[in-house]
């Protein structure tokens, strides 16, 4: 993708226009943007996660070409971790190589810049998150050594975390499940900002049969499965299946089911150059007209303004 501004690159004392900086786009990278209207509904709304909450989550693997640049900041506290390669931070001006080990937590609402080297590209899981105490786990980070930037022993516990953490997103957005990822991504924070105390093992959790429901619908995204094949799957009626579902999610189960969907939709938009009628058939709705609608719905924005907003998120300077 083509852009005006350009980028210095210091070891080579030589300008790279900006077309040679992906903003996106990489092998075997993830990425979950939480919608504006269910963090609203489900986040600023609900007293035990108000305090901290994450908005963003995402892996890029081997990240060549990897630029941010934000003069007036983002929104958002930002965590970058880095297991692999090298990368550099600035932050007010001030610059901090990032090297395997390392992580940074950028304050929300200042100038940073952040970019992959060219020669050893970074591997980084990231995530956004915001609220009052999510700002004062930010602001005591900063009272431990006066920096924004530490090393960390690696432990795949912390991994797991975010392992868990993404693939509980992927599962939708009821009050319950944000309200366990939140506590969780507090879990998370904690592995970074009191490493030397994290040591917990996780044990994993049965699946119920709600998670079996969504498990289902997790893996036929690109089908139209109606009630009757959801309630079917899990060997209940109708009318017990969506009781019991809605009572967990605050949902009815296909509105979950079409969240689920245009979650997808979103990385279709974010990731690749599918036309809109191609994202709409491999998230199994023919009718492009209502899959517009429907993500309008949900996203509040048109999926073509989403794919442009992000785009222009992408190349915010």
């Amino acid at each position: 993708m083509a852009a005006r501004a350009c980028v210095k690159n210091s070891s080579r004392n030589q300008l790279y226009f900006d077309m040679n900086y992906k903003k996106d786009g990489f092998d075997g990278q993830k990425a979950i943007v939480i919608p504006r209207s269910i963090v609203n509904r489900f986040c600023l709304s609900n007293d035990i996660i108000k305090g901290s909450y994450i908005t963003d989550i995402g892996y890029y693997p081997k990240a060549k070409f990897h630029f941010r640049k934000r003069a007036q900041g983002a929104e958002q506290n930002i965590l970058i971790y880095c297991v692999e390669g090298t990368g550099l931070v600035s932050i007010k001006s001030v610059k901090h190589t990032i090297v395997p080990g390392d992580f940074i937590i950028i304050p929300h609402s200042v100038s940073h810049s952040y970019e992959t080297n060219e020669k050893t590209p970074w591997t980084i899981y990231w995530c956004h998150f915001k609220g009052e105490q999510a700002d004062a786990l930010v602001k005591w980070l900063y009272s431990k050594g006066q920096s924004y930037k530490y090393s960390v022993e690696f432990v795949q516990e912390r991994i797991t975390l975010f392992e868990q953490l993404y693939t509980y997103l992927e599962q939708g957005y009821s009050m319950e499940n944000l309200t366990y990822i939140n506590l969780l991504m507090l879990q998370f924070l904690s592995s970074f900002i009191y490493s030397d105390k994290y040591r917990t093992k996780l044990s994993e959790k049965n699946i119920d049969i709600l998670e079996k429901s969504i498990f289902i619908m997790q893996n036929n995204l690109e089908k139209s499965l109606t009630l009757s094949d959801l309630a079917a799957s899990v060997n209940l009626s109708n009318s017990h299946y969506s009781a019991i579902f809605r009572k967990k999610t605050g949902f009815p189960p296909i509105e979950y089911f079409n969240h689920l969907k245009i979650q997808k939709a979103c990385q279709y938009l974010q990731f690749t150059k599918l036309r809109i009628s191609e994202i709409a058939f491999k998230i199994g709705i023919d009718d492009p007209f209502y899959f517009s609608r429907l993500f309008t719905k949900t996203m509040g924005y048109a999926p073509k303004e989403y794919r442009e907003t992000r785009y222009s998120a992408n190349q915010e300077k």
